[in-house]
């Protein structure tokens, strides 16, 4: 992998980025950049009546894709929707309850696998294509575009309980007891994802992020066989597709099983959470891969020096090779506008 500074770049750092290239100040976007820390976020999502309604509506969801970039002109714009856009499109309808997360009728037999569609209707997911073209005829020249979509083991673990859980212990279960079932549901999300992601790309995108946010859950063999293989899946045949296309995977808790990625040609880049060591991960991945991350989003959310001095930390760990600076996790709603400023500055300024 290149690590030496370009005579030549495609004029948006992180695409460079996820070609290789180190650049002497890394691109920047957060998880989550769109969304409740901001005021004029929360003022428009005060207009709608359900989160859900929101994602499916092309002129908010567009709006606050646009926003953190035309505060704070990030490098990157990521489309403003939700990973559970394709149980909604595969007929497992899906709502929002204040303070308690997404809910979904929970998957507990075949029967209730049997009332799934065989394949995503695409049609359900039009808004979300308008929305992708709506930001990508605003987005300044500099700017790229990321989609994304999440991955088969995180989604499938909210089909299946119907709800957040703390360890995905219905999933897991549900896994145990009915594997043949499990990995039927897991196929059918792998080519209703490389479907989804397919249009976003058609319709704009440049970039896709596939969140494994529940990856660090399983036991080894289960992590190979439920998120490693799913997601290459994904990421083979959406490279197959639309060869231009970057692939930025995020798989939380993985950890060193990382690794089971680098050799992989049709992943770009790979996340970090907050949790993995900056040095192993220069050692062990960077080498190979273009590194996403990985300041905690309880730094971003104390600010000063705290805030400086670590941000300072990760790009320094990370100077030798190409990096996309981002947060470990999504961004804190409570997290005040002048700290992420702060960060902008370190980032890109230095101290």
């Amino acid at each position: 992998m290149a690590s030496h500074l370009p005579s030549a770049t495609s004029g948006k750092p992180i695409l460079d980025a996820l070609s290789g290239i180190r650049q002497s100040k890394p691109p920047i976007w957060l998880m989550r950049q769109a969304g409740r820390y901001l005021p004029e976020y929360r003022a428009m999502r005060a207009q709608s009546r359900s989160f859900m309604e929101f994602c499916f509506s092309p002129k908010m969801a567009s709006e606050a894709t646009l926003q953190p970039i035309k505060r704070f002109g990030f490098d990157a714009a990521i489309l403003f929707s939700d990973i559970l856009v394709i149980p909604e499109a595969m007929g497992q309808p899906v709502s929002f309850e204040q303070g308690e997360g997404p809910r979904l009728a929970p998957i507990n037999d075949s029967q209730d696998f049997l009332r799934l569609r065989d394949e995503i209707d695409l049609e359900v997911l039009e808004p979300v294509f308008e929305t992708v073209e709506l930001v990508k005829s605003q987005l300044p020249a500099e700017v790229a575009f990321i989609g994304f979509c999440g991955a088969p083991w995180t989604v499938a673990s909210y089909m299946i309980a119907g709800k957040g859980t703390p360890d995905q212990a219905p999933a897991r279960l549900f896994a145990y007891r009915y594997p043949d079932l499990f990995s039927r549901l897991i196929d059918r999300l792998v080519r209703a994802s490389v479907n989804y992601l397919e249009r976003q790309v058609r319709a704009g995108v440049e970039v896709v992020q596939i969140f494994d946010s529940w990856a660090g859950v399983l036991p080894d063999r289960e992590f190979e066989k439920w998120c490693l293989q799913p997601v290459l899946s994904i990421t083979r045949q959406l490279k197959a597709r639309c060869p231009g296309v970057r692939i930025i995977v995020f798989s939380r808790g993985a950890k060193t099983r990382l690794v089971g990625f680098l050799e992989e040609a049709s992943v770009d880049a790979l996340g970090l959470d907050t949790s993995d060591s900056v040095s192993w991960s220069a050692r062990n991945i960077q080498v190979k891969k273009t590194v996403q991350g990985n300041l905690d989003p309880l730094v971003l959310l104390a600010g000063g020096e705290a805030l400086v001095v670590e941000v300072s930390r990760i790009l320094d760990g990370f100077s030798a090779g190409p990096h996309i600076f981002n947060l470990g996790h999504g961004i804190l709603p409570a997290t005040p506008i002048e700290h992420v400023e702060l960060l902008l500055k370190t980032v890109r300024d230095g101290r």
